[in-house]
C-alpha cells in the first residue's frame, strides 16, 4: 500500500494500516500447526479450529492497536522511522479512534472465545484472559515487555507454545507431546519478526529508551540469535521424526531451507531501512515453514 499524504488516506486503510496485516500471519500458523497435530490425532474439530483463529487474529490486532498507541505516547514513534508507516504517529488515526480499536479487537476476541472455554473449560479462560493482559502489557503499562528486553520471551511463549498447544486443547481436550515439541519452531520463527524488527530499530530504541532485547545484547548477539532460533527450527524436526512420527513427510519444512539462508545473509548485510524486506520475507519464512510442517504432520 502506497500512502503518500494523510489526505488521501480513507479510514478504512487506516485501520488496515493500523492492524499491520504483514504480522498477522504470525496469528495463523500456531492454530494450522495445532490443528494439523489434532487431524493427525483424529480430534480436528473446525469450529473450534475457526474460533481460535479468529480469536488469535483479534488478539493480533489489539496487540498491534496497542503497540500503535503506546509507542506513539512514549515518543519512540516517529514520522521519520525506519520501519513502516504507523497510524498514530503519522496522524492517520487519533488516539480516541485507536482506543475504541484496541476496545473492540479485544472485546470480542473475549466474546468469541467463551465458546473455546465451553469446549475446554476455564483453564481456556485464564488462558484467554492473560494472552490478552500479554497483549495490553506489550507496550502498555507500569512495566511493558517491549520496552524491558521481554518482548522476544512473550513472543515465543504465546505464538508458540500456548498459540499451539492450546489450539491443539481446546480439540483434543488434553496436551500432546508432539504439539509441545511442534510449538517450538512456530514460536521461534515468529519471534524471530520481532528480532529483525528490533535489530532494525536498535539505534533508534536505545536513544529513545525503549530497552529492547536487541538493544540490551547488541548487533553481534541480535543476529546470533536469529541464526541461532533458525537451527534450533529445523533440529526440532528431527525430534519429532524420530519420537513420536517417523514420516519422512515431517521433513517437509527443509524445503524452506534456502529462504532461511537467504534471510540469514540479509540479517548479516543489510542495514536500516533496507532490512524491511528481511522482514517481511522472515514472517513469509515463519508462515511457509508452517505450512510445509502442517501438511507433513497430516501426510
Amino acid at each position: 500500500m502506497s500512502i503518500a499524504t494523510t489526505n488521501t488516506i480513507t479510514k478504512f486503510d487506516a485501520w488496515i494500516v493500523a492492524s499491520r496485516p504483514k504480522t498477522l500471519l504470525a496469528a495463523l500458523v500456531p492454530v494450522i500447526v495445532g490443528s494439523s497435530i489434532a487431524i493427525n490425532d483424529n480430534h480436528f474439530k473446525p469450529i473450534a479450529a475457526i474460533v481460535a483463529l479468529i480469536c488469535a487474529l483479534l488478539i493480533q490486532i489489539g496487540t498491534n492497536f496497542v503497540n500503535d498507541l503506546f509507542d506513539f505516547l512514549a515518543g519512540t514513534d516517529k514520522k521519520e522511522r525506519s520501519g513502516p508507516q504507523r497510524a498514530v504517529a503519522s496522524g492517520i488515526l487519533t488516539t480516541s479512534e485507536i482506543k475504541i480499536g484496541i476496545i473492540l479487537s479485544f472485546g470480542l476476541s473475549f466474546i468469541l472465545g467463551l465458546y473455546l472455554v465451553h469446549l475446554g473449560g476455564l483453564e481456556i479462560l485464564l488462558l484467554g484472559v492473560i494472552s490478552i493482559i500479554a497483549g495490553i502489557a506489550y507496550t502498555a503499562g507500569p512495566f511493558p515487555l517491549a520496552y524491558n528486553g521481554l518482548g522476544d520471551v512473550a513472543s515465543f511463549l504465546f505464538f508458540g507454545l500456548v498459540g499451539t498447544v492450546g489450539t491443539y486443547y481446546v480439540q483434543a481436550l488434553e496436551i500432546s507431546a508432539t504439539s509441545f515439541w511442534a510449538s517450538i519452531p512456530v514460536g521461534a520463527l515468529i519471534t524471530n519478526i520481532l528480532v529483525v524488527n528490533n535489530y532494525r530499530d536498535r539505534i533508534e530504541d536505545r536513544s529513545n529508551g525503549k530497552n529492547t532485547l536487541a538493544v540490551l545484547i547488541g548487533e553481534r548477539f541480535t543476529r546470533l540469535q536469529y541464526v541461532l532460533f533458525m537451527i534450533i527450527s529445523y533440529s526440532i524436526l528431527f525430534v519429532v521424526y524420530f519420537t513420536y512420527k517417523s514420516s519422512i513427510f515431517v521433513f517437509l519444512p527443509i524445503l524452506s531451507l534456502p529462504l532461511s539462508i537467504k534471510l540469514v545473509k540479509m540479517i548479516y548485510t543489510l542495514r536500516g531501512k533496507d532490512l524491511n524486506k528481511t522482514l517481511e520475507l522472515t514472517a513469509k519464512l515463519s508462515a511457509l515453514y508452517g505450512l510445509l510442517f502442517a501438511i507433513g504432520i497430516i501426510i
